[in-house]
């Protein structure tokens, strides 16, 4: 017994304008599978991604890590032990591969995520409480919003400038694709957020804020995870803080720098303790975990242009981004607990958070399930 699929991606006859989900999820279900993880924590679920035909999978590290038994189930009911490829709790990505893995494998399609717009429709696949094979839809809610989680072994955290859907997505769904109208994946479902138990409606499930890691990361961390079963990580080289700074009678927010590291990329540059970062390659930045999390998609040498206010003028910097050899705690040195997006919430608190800010989530809407398959 093996798959069958009729339709081929792109799916031809689904466009952003008139989807047709019924055509695209025949077209990707085979490319989705299942995963269910053994650990001395208990059992856990999530749901991955097929890679290529020799059987490795992408998921999220948060849905393998710690896990001395591993299960992928196909979406035609077949299972198959797998063993863990590589993990990076940096950006919440890991590879498995299937043992023995099946000559009818399907692997997925990606799309170049920079090409993502907002409002765009998107379907999630995966399984959500255990139910395989679950398709939901929505739109692109945002793009870029920086997302804060804690890693799974604590040492870190994982920063990722998300795409951000309204399509229901539940613990589960973590390590599933996102994918197009056209049945290509756009990003890898992650994270969402719910109401603390606080809130007078206690929800725990979906509320309409999922967040996915853009395919063009997923793709650049899942090459090097299949290559070695490690991935590397560029870096700045400062320490950062949310700041405000003004420029031509206008004020922008920013990464305000602490701190710089000697000999790094931004020392080198010559970036300077209280310049104010607004942009990075003309994307605005809203605040440390935004460049955080812009740095993080970059790779060891690429080059960047920084917008820094400095002195009430604004100047560009180019910076050659080095790689990170140390796991230290945070990506840009000891990166300064700013706002909302770097704080755990408070629910006794309230709505503590700035509501102007652009990239901004309430304090009461920061539980993540990070940690959950």
């Amino acid at each position: 017994m093996g798959q069958t699929t009729s339709q081929n991606v792109p799916v031809k006859s689904s466009t952003v304008e008139n989807p047709d989900w019924t055509a695209v999820t025949s077209a990707v279900q085979e490319s989705v599978v299942a995963i269910q993880v053994e650990s001395q924590g208990g059992g856990a679920e999530g749901s991955g991604v097929v890679l290529d035909s020799e059987g490795r999978v992408l998921t999220n590290n948060h849905v393998v890590a710690g896990a001395e038994t591993v299960q992928v189930t196909l979406s035609d009911g077949r299972v198959y032990e797998a063993d863990i490829v590589g993990t990076d709790p940096t950006t919440d990505l890991a590879v498995v591969q299937l043992n023995d893995p099946p000559s009818d494998l399907k692997p997925a399609k990606f799309a170049d995520s920079s090409d993502v717009v907002v409002g765009e429709p998107v379907m999630a696949l995966g399984n959500p409480l255990g139910l395989a094979n679950t398709a939901t839809t929505g739109i692109v809610s945002a793009l870029d919003r920086p997302v804060t989680a804690s890693a799974e072994d604590g040492s870190d955290q994982v920063v990722t400038n998300a795409i951000q859907i309204d399509a229901a997505v539940n613990p589960g769904n973590s390590g599933g694709p996102l994918f197009n109208a056209s049945g290509e994946v756009i990003g890898i479902t992650s994270s969402i957020a719910t109401l603390s138990s606080g809130m007078s409606s206690g929800s725990s499930g979906s509320i309409g804020l999922g967040f996915a890691i853009p395919s063009n990361q997923a793709t650049q961390i899942g090459d090097q995870l299949k290559a070695d079963g490690t991935a590397e990580h560029a870096f700045l080289g400062v320490s950062l803080q949310d700041a405000t700074a003004t420029a031509d009678d206008v004020t922008r927010r920013g990464a305000g720098v602490v701190e710089v590291t000697p000999d790094s990329p931004a020392g080198k540059a010559g970036i300077q303790q209280g310049d104010v970062i607004v942009a990075i390659d003309g994307a605005p930045v809203n605040g440390s975990a935004s460049l955080t999390a812009f740095v993080r998609e970059k790779e060891a040498g690429d080059e960047s242009v920084l917008t820094v206010v400095r002195d009430g003028n604004t100047q560009e910097v180019t910076v050659t981004l080095a790689v990170k050899e140390e796991s230290a705690t945070q990506d840009q040195g000891q990166q300064n607990q700013g706002q909302q997006d770097q704080q755990a919430p408070d629910p006794g608190s309230g709505s503590g958070s700035d509501q102007s800010a652009p990239n901004n989530i309430p304090d009461w809407m920061q539980e993540w399930f990070g940690n959950q398959g």
